[in-house]
């Protein structure tokens, strides 16, 4: 075991910054964090708690009969370092890559399994899972689904992304279409004999540009929606008419839509493309407000709610028919920066209003946050 996974499987998560800290000294860059799946299970390995690993994912599980189980999760991975691979604590700041996305909040998640779980009011799963940061297909959580769904079964779930300890609820979905324009090369020199596919493209660009989709709300939440031409491509020499260009565009939707409706729109905005493909698809989640569990997590801490910008992985939660929410410590402005920080207060704050909530006492959640 290497110095840093040894300090981080040592260092007492009574002191969650120092734990942090501890836990960013770990590389853990998408598709290498075996170390830190290492010391993740070694700290595991001593609660008591049922541990399985599954590859680079660490799962740990109560088994006290309780009748309702909470999933609490956080990836391991984080994006590659900028210059700030060593963690410094300067006064009550961590700074460093994966203080705020997200080893503060796996900090927390270990403290909770190791002092919390065994007298909670639920049955609890942590899990720690691989490759977040990257393309879906190599998601943990997506193989754990699919692989051992038994394991990350429950009735309500808390991703510890960072949220500066404000509820996100829902998110919008993600879609990319690619759009294919047709011409016939030519000599530039004799542009007359071509179709120039690009030119082709241009009254679709321009009517792309000038299209901003409504905002739209969802259980008292407004979901700001986006629709952005991310690529654009074609042509194949520099004296040579394009006979092909193609463009690729983002969709951000807000849950009001279903995936048709808003594939439908972008399909609408594309006309005059000669071929349009469904690239990527990511749905949306819904709040779930309304839902016993989340409206008893917001209300019991009274936390401030605002809907999610961006796709995250209580998508997958909900599409498996499990209401989830974002809830951790950190700015999310700040992640995958050079100044990535956390403070004190903010992993302090995540732990105690968790572990109110999973003991039901709201006296500590109030002076908590």
């Amino acid at each position: 075991m290497t110095d840093v996974v040894s300090a981080a499987v040592a260092t007492p998560s009574s002191d969650l910054l120092a734990l942090t800290a501890a836990l960013c000294a770990v590389p853990s860059e998408s598709l290498a964090e075996e170390p830190m799946a290492v010391a993740v299970e070694e700290r595991l390995r001593r609660t008591g708690l049922d541990v399985e690993r599954v590859g680079l994912n660490v799962v740990a599980r109560t088994n006290l009969g309780r009748d309702r189980r909470i999933v609490l999760a956080g990836h391991l991975d984080t994006v590659p370092a900028n210059g700030n691979a060593v963690p410094r604590i300067e006064g009550d700041v961590l700074h460093g890559l994966g203080a705020a996305d997200m080893k503060s909040g796996v900090a927390v998640l270990l403290r909770l399994a190791e002092e919390v779980a065994a007298g909670s009011r639920f049955d609890c799963t942590f899990v720690f899972y691989e490759a977040e940061e990257i393309a879906d297909e190599f998601n943990g959580l997506r193989k754990l689904f699919a692989e051992r769904p038994d394991l990350v079964a429950g009735d309500f779930a808390v991703l510890l992304e960072p949220t500066d300890l404000w509820l996100e609820a829902g998110c919008q979905g993600s879609i990319r279409l690619e759009a294919t324009f047709v011409g016939q090369r030519a000599h530039t020199a004799r542009p007359w004999q071509g179709v120039n596919a690009v030119y082709r493209a241009a009254p679709v660009l321009e009517r792309l540009a000038g299209y901003t989709p409504e905002e739209l709300e969802v259980d008292g939440l407004r979901f700001r929606q986006a629709l952005q031409v991310v690529a654009v491509s074609g042509g194949v020499a520099g004296n040579v008419v394009p006979d092909r260009c193609t463009v690729v565009v983002n969709r951000r939707y807000a849950p009001a839509l279903s995936l048709e409706e808003a594939e439908a729109e972008v399909r609408a905005l594309l006309d005059g493309a000669d071929e349009i493909t469904l690239t990527s698809v990511s749905p949306a989640a819904h709040p779930n407000l309304s839902h016993p569990l989340v409206a008893e997590f917001a209300g019991l801490l009274d936390l401030p709610v605002r809907c999610k910008l961006g796709w995250t992985d209580v998508a997958r939660f909900s599409a498996h028919g499990v209401p989830a929410v974002n809830f951790g410590p950190g700015d999310p402005e700040v992640s995958h920066t050079a100044g990535e920080h956390v403070t004190r207060a903010s992993v302090e704050g995540c732990y105690t209003a968790l572990a109110a909530f999973l003991l039901g006492a709201p006296g500590e959640a109030g002076t908590a946050l």
